[in-house]
């Protein structure tokens, strides 16, 4: 999953960074890269608990449906990437029939974005749940 996240620094203090999709997760870093590596952490982290809590993950929004939120005025936009085919415990092999054409264009999609097809399917999954969950 990729999400737009806002990266923001006061004098004197680290860049903190904040992910408008999942309230209440942010991180922080001495520099930029610490800050984006860090706050990946915290989505993984945010997310596991969402699930143990059997809690609907969000579809991540766009970064323009955020840029014009008085909150985020003053920071700097990045999406960072989330392999949510880690999350959850451990993996489990599965075995799937799907047609050659779709198989197809699943793998060039995920190629071209540095995912893996079970990273794709999971998030997916993911996006799907979250917006047809009632």
């Amino acid at each position: 999953m990729r999400f737009p996240v806002v990266i923001h620094k006061d004098p004197e203090s680290d860049y903190g960074v904040t992910v408008p999709d999942l309230p209440g997760c942010f991180s922080a870093g001495e520099t930029v890269d610490e800050a984006l590596l860090a706050v990946v952490e915290a989505i993984e982290t945010h997310l596991e608990g969402m699930l143990l809590d059997a809690e609907p993950i969000p579809a991540p929004k766009t970064v323009e449906f955020y840029k014009d939120e008085p909150e985020f005025a003053d920071g700097i936009w990045a999406v960072v990437r989330v392999d949510v085919s880690k999350l959850s415990g451990r993996s489990k092999r599965v075995n799937i029939t799907i047609s050659e054409r779709l198989l197809s264009l699943m793998d060039q999609y995920a190629a071209e974005r540095g995912e893996t097809r079970s990273g794709l399917i999971a998030q997916a999954t993911m996006e799907y749940l979250a917006t047809h969950r009632q």
